[in-house]
């Protein structure tokens, strides 16, 4: 079987609004990251590939299979989203044999991978613990746990670690990063740091379209010569803020060391040249596709 994801062409549209345009993106075995702002056609495209929405152009084909086979793609993928819940009263162990059931898995095999699945997400001595008393982030790893449960070839999470602890933030990248190894995981978030941390192949999304594909090292050299840095008056602060992108601010006193992006180098007393951070490439990215990023704001 083809381990591959490709997306050729595809569109999608809610009535009038177009939510994907021309997209094309090839996705193979490993970890990849579809980073945008929230908006930008990310859950629209997860859903898609997840066989839950349908495309009015172009084609996608999962591991050979072509989404509108929706029952075989269902079966060798799972799907994390944005919003998972369960019913409060049930405990950890009740959810995921609930889910087991209607995904049609056997009973002793289901006992077997939810007891396995538990232990690698580190839920296994919460068993009994209900859902409504649950953190965010024993959530999230349940949710992980239940789109395992048929043990799919690819695995599709949207916005994961969105509203959790940096803690559980890299708890929750580590077990990606480790499922990862054996098939084709999608990473959709908005948060920079969890695609330079876990995903060494990206690509941007805004209004529905691919900005930019590649690795996380062309992304940075992508933007390499665009970054400055700056120390200046706090009062200056708003002059700075409406000539040019910022991208981070540090406070020392009444100085502020600024990072702003630029084609070329402003005639600024004392500017230098910095070596680009991910951040920053991403919002060059942006920039220079013609997104609005006036002021370091999205």
């Amino acid at each position: 079987m083809d381990n591959k994801i490709k997306i050729r062409n595809a569109d999608k549209f809610y009535g009038k609004k177009q939510a994907l345009k021309n997209v094309t993106l090839t996705i193979n075995q490993g970890m990849f990251g579809l980073l945008g702002r929230n908006g930008a056609g990310k859950t629209t495209l997860m859903k898609c590939l997840a066989a839950l929405h349908g495309i009015e152009g172009g084609s996608i084909t999962v591991c050979g299979i072509p989404i509108s086979e929706a029952r075989e793609i269902r079966s060798i993928t799972g799907y994390l989203p944005q919003d998972f819940s369960m019913y409060p009263s049930m405990t950890v162990q009740e959810c995921l044999d609930y889910l087991g059931l209607l995904s049609q898995t056997e009973k002793p095999l289901r006992e077997k991978r939810i007891k396995m699945l538990l232990k690698r997400v580190n839920l296994y001595e919460q068993r009994n613990k209900k859902f409504g008393a649950l953190s965010g982030g024993m959530k999230r790893r349940l949710g992980i746990a239940q789109a395992l449960l048929h043990d799919p070839q690819v695995l599709i999470v949207d916005e994961p670690t969105a509203g959790l602890d940096p803690e559980e933030r890299i708890r929750f990248r580590n077990l990606l990063c480790e499922v990862a190894e054996e098939r084709i995981v999608i990473l959709s978030t908005h948060i920079v740091g969890d695609i330079e941390a876990a995903c060494e192949k990206i690509a941007i999304m805004n209004d529905g379209q691919i900005l930019w594909q590649g690795t996380v090292p062309e992304l940075l050299q992508n933007a390499s010569g665009k970054v400055f840095t700056i120390n200046v008056n706090k009062k200056y602060l708003p002059l700075i803020k409406e000539k040019f992108i910022v991208t981070g601010m540090l406070a020392q006193n009444e100085f502020t060391t600024v990072r702003i992006i630029s084609d070329n180098m402003p005639a600024l007393q004392g500017i230098a040249a910095a070596r680009p951070n991910v951040e920053d490439a991403y919002m060059y990215c942006l920039y220079s596709s013609g997104c609005d990023v006036s002021g370091g704001k999205e």
